[in-house]
């Protein structure tokens, strides 16, 4: 079977799964999107969502965090790790917005990644969740599974962002992210993967022994 192929029974599997495919980071507005991106590295989605429902609260815009004092943006964000370097870069990334994209956030790949602590996996969550454009977001848990089903070879976040946008269907490539972490979380976990439970034991050359 053809890699194509496969991905595509894999996204309709998923889709049958869980047909309500949403981030799982909590935001009403778009910069809220990108801080709380920031935040979950090396984080998880749940303490991110706590944190931020207090850091959105004090600050509403991009020009309130623009003129936040990083310090107080720090204690705040302190519960996500690596807390300065965060709070730095969401003050630094807002202030960039406004000087050089005119207070809007920048609708490409390569401005996105111009920004302060904003990498490729942001970047592409924004790109699928805000200006609803092909998006492949890899993060742990779709290099994880894409990697076990023998969708991709690479391991590496970039090289995996490659093997898949040459499979997936562009129109499906954001909500098929969505469904892999909820997938990751739910079945196909890192230590403990559920095989007896997956619908796609078939496909998956982890659950043969290959």
């Amino acid at each position: 079977m053809r890699l194509k192929e496969k991905a595509e029974i894999v996204c309709d599997e998923l889709e049958k799964l869980y047909p309500d495919a949403a981030c799982s980071l909590v935001y009403s507005q778009p910069h809220e999107l990108m801080i709380a991106g920031r935040l979950s590295a090396q984080c998880t989605d749940a303490r991110v969502n706590i944190v931020t429902k207090e850091l959105f609260a004090k600050y509403k815009s991009i020009e309130d965090f623009a003129n936040a004092d990083v310090s107080d943006v720090a204690e705040i964000v302190k519960p996500c790790g690596l807390y300065k370097t965060k709070a730095e870069s969401i003050v630094s990334m807002c202030r960039q917005i406004i000087e050089s994209f005119g207070g809007e956030i920048p609708d490409t790949i390569e401005e996105l990644t111009t920004l302060s602590g904003i990498g490729r996996k942001t970047a592409n969550l924004i790109m699928g969740d805000i200006f609803h454009k092909p998006a492949i977001v890899t993060d742990t848990h779709c290099i994880r599974i894409c990697g076990r089903l023998g969708l991709v070879k690479s391991k590496e976040p970039h090289k995996v962002e490659g093997e898949l946008v040459k499979i997936i269907k562009p129109e499906r490539s954001s909500d098929f992210c969505h469904r892999l972490v909820i997938f990751g979380r739910d079945i196909c976990s890192a230590r403990k993967p559920q095989c007896e439970r997956c619908p796609l034991t078939e496909r998956c050359r982890y659950a043969k022994g290959l």
